[in-house]
């Protein structure tokens, strides 16, 4: 039996931060649970978007076999009423949350070091049921990354979960992952392997707590395989697992559900897409991110989350 399903979310509304371009400094004025800047807890309001969301998945079908997380504190804090209720209703050793930072966050390429999450110890001293590897499948480059290393490190991230779960001998059919606005549009275009000319094209929604249905293309009869490996010592090199030009990952995935928040009170809300290339190197202005912020006025946000100042994500 092979994973049939791949649920994607999006963490919810949270608390900001800035960063200086000129030096790196991340400052947040409502302090962080795990002490670091850029790891905001969820906003009031995202809380309860959080536990509308829990509601919405406690009833997908097929329901949730296999949870991944960013590592990142919302992203965590976004999954806790739906862990909590599955713990509930499963039994709590049924429930278990992966942490992977091959989901994480995605930063511009800079010439400083942008913040790392917090290490696994730090974040089981506020939430329960989580796992994580001792050595993560690919871990993002502390020096930021360009888009296209940003799309490579989650097709790569994708394949090697999606062969854990294809040999997984219970047979896990439905997966939940949940992440950032970056992570979750590059995410719909590795499993259907679509990459647009322009990077900036609106095509996979990430509204805050908004959820995603990708289903597989064809049952393999067999389990996917792993062909590449990728290695700390050299983590700007990303294995190309050949994904574009509609292939995908693993046979390649159809998107049946795209950015859905009809489950959510307030709706689509503080959407986002790239604006430009996303980095410090070449362009120090680069969070003033004129095309989010006329996106959220659309949206009649009051918050403007651009691609720099409040990290985006």
């Amino acid at each position: 039996m092979v994973l049939e399903v791949i649920y994607i979310v999006r963490h919810g509304f949270r608390s900001n931060w800035v960063v200086d371009p000129a030096t790196g400094t991340y400052r947040a004025n409502i302090p962080s649970p795990t002490g670091i800047p850029s790891d905001p807890a969820l906003a009031g309001y995202g809380v309860q978007q959080a536990q509308q969301l829990g509601q919405h998945l406690m009833k997908v079908d097929p329901p949730v076999d296999l949870i991944y997380s960013s590592p990142f504190y919302r992203c965590l804090q976004t999954l806790l009423p739906f862990v909590q209720a599955r713990a509930a209703q499963d039994g709590k050793d049924k429930v278990r949350v992966h942490v992977e930072r091959g989901v994480g966050e995605f930063y511009g390429l800079a010439r400083f070091d942008h913040p790392s999450p917090a290490p696994i110890e730090e974040l089981r001293r506020h939430f329960d049921h989580l796992e994580a590897d001792a050595d993560p499948i690919i871990v993002p480059s502390t020096k930021g990354e360009s888009i296209p290393q940003l799309h490579d490190r989650l097709a790569y991230c994708l394949q090697h979960l999606i062969h854990r779960a294809d040999n997984d001998p219970s047979g896990p059919k439905a997966l939940l992952i949940c992440c950032h606005a970056a992570t979750m549009i590059a995410l719909g275009r590795v499993l259907t392997g679509r990459m647009p000319e322009e990077v900036s094209e609106d095509d996979f929604q990430c509204f805050t707590c908004s959820f995603s249905r990708f289903d597989r293309r064809t049952k393999q009869a067999s389990p996917s395989s792993l062909n590449s490996s990728w290695s700390p010592n050299t983590p700007d090199q990303i294995p190309n697992i050949g994904w574009k030009g509609g292939a995908g990952i693993a046979g390649g995935w159809n998107c049946s559900i795209n950015g859905d928040c009809s489950f959510l009170e307030g709706g689509e809300e503080r959407g986002w897409r790239f604006s430009g290339d996303e980095d410090f190197l070449n362009n120090p202005n680069a969070f003033n991110d004129a095309a989010n912020a006329a996106k959220d006025a659309k949206q009649g946000t009051a918050v403007v989350e651009s691609s720099k100042d409040s990290g985006k994500l």
